[in-house]
């Protein structure tokens, strides 16, 4: 079996400073993906986006709404203000899900192990709780926070939503191996009970794991995870690597489309009509059905270029930041923190909170390297 040398222990390789610094990246990509959505979240018009961004991809961090009357249209649910509390730079929920579990891998005091849901629980509720939370806060998360006010039990928490939100970032740079890393994916999804949602988080943390542990390109990463995991998820990274190859196929009428992404992704799913005022294409929404071969979509299309690819993703709209935890979580991993362009890192308004952070649950550099970062 072709790979089973990528999970086996890879020794001094899993600390020296490359693979920190991509470890780092997979924790960056993803914060960085998401901020850059945080202007046109929920805006399901990629036309829309396109006009209000002057005619081109975007560049810079956005407001919420910025530049299109400070609301967007989320298909289902409305037009209106989707994060109130957020600013130019800031996260969407899905970073801030992100930031939150950071903190508490760093406030355990150790590296590795299991994610006691004891302790994160609470420091959960305090963040969701908190008036300083400028976020949307999705359906489960509310049904939760009731849940854990009335007392209910760890073991019984969560609704069944199948939507993917990846909170798992850290989590590349706070454990020893892939297999704690997708258990922790798993345990931070505790607000969801829907197997797609926990294995759709599962898959993308052992990708970036490979990628920036293990040192593989992300096409072979996301093969071999496929091939480890369940038919269904199969199905799902064969319908996203299918529609990259008939993108990329200059033959193709697909590949001569103006918005050639936004076709793409909005394909990937069949209409979802669940008594919304609106239909939704499952592609461009929440659902893991749509976002795991939409983000397969974008990590292929764009492997080589970081930039390019989480501003192609923000530009399609829809749930554009969930995917954009995956995308930015496997290509960061992929080209490393170092990579991240200077705007968009100095423009993050959680990067430097967030330094401090990483530096408690990385690996030590073994004595006499330097971090890429210094180099």
């Amino acid at each position: 079996n072709m790979f089973v040398v990528f999970l086996a222990p890879l020794g001094d390789a899993s600390n020296n400073a490359e693979t920190l610094d991509r470890r780092r990246g997979a924790f960056f990509g993803a914060l960085v993906a998401d901020a850059l959505c945080l202007g046109s979240h929920y805006e399901y018009d990629a036309p829309t986006i396109k006009k209000a961004y002057g005619g081109k991809a975007i560049e810079t961090y956005m407001a919420p709404g910025e530049h299109m009357g400070g609301t967007t249209h989320g298909v289902g649910w409305g037009r209106r203000k989707y994060h109130p509390g957020q600013k130019k730079g800031d996260q969407t929920d899905y970073g801030e899900y992100n930031i939150l579990v950071l903190e508490h891998l760093a406030d355990r005091g150790r590296r590795g192990g299991a994610i006691d849901l004891k302790s994160l629980v609470p420091h959960w509720q305090r963040r969701l709780s908190s008036p300083e939370w400028g976020a949307w806060r999705c359906s489960v998360t509310k049904q939760t926070l009731q849940q854990v006010e009335a007392g209910a039990p760890l073991e019984s928490l969560g609704g069944m939503s199948n939507a993917m939100g990846m909170r798992s970032a850290a989590a590349i740079a706070a454990f020893d191996t892939e297999a704690e890393a997708a258990a922790a994916a798993r345990a931070t999804s505790f607000t969801h009970k829907h197997e797609e949602a926990l294995v759709g988080s599962e898959f993308f943390t052992r990708v970036a794991w490979k990628v920036a542990v293990g040192g593989l390109r992300p096409r072979a990463a996301i093969e071999a995870t496929a091939a480890q995991m369940s038919i269904w998820i199969q199905s799902q990274v064969k319908k996203g690597v299918t529609k990259f190859e008939e993108a990329t196929d200059m033959k193709s009428a697909l590949s001569k489309e103006e918005f050639v992404d936004d076709l793409a992704v909005t394909s990937m799913a069949r209409l979802w009509d669940v008594g919304k005022t609106e239909p939704i294409k499952v592609g461009k929404a929440s659902p893991t059905e749509g976002v795991l071969p939409s983000s397969v979509y974008m990590i292929l299309k764009y492997e080589d270029d970081f930039l390019a690819a989480v501003q192609a993703n923000a530009m399609v709209g829809g749930d554009n930041a969930s995917r954009g935890v995956a995308i930015g979580m496997v290509l960061g991993a992929f080209h490393g923190a170092a990579a991240i362009p200077q705007h968009l890192r100095d423009g993050l308004n959680a990067w430097g909170k967030c330094e401090a952070l990483l530096g408690r649950v990385l690996p030590p550099l073994p004595e006499g390297q330097r971090a890429k970062s210094e180099l």
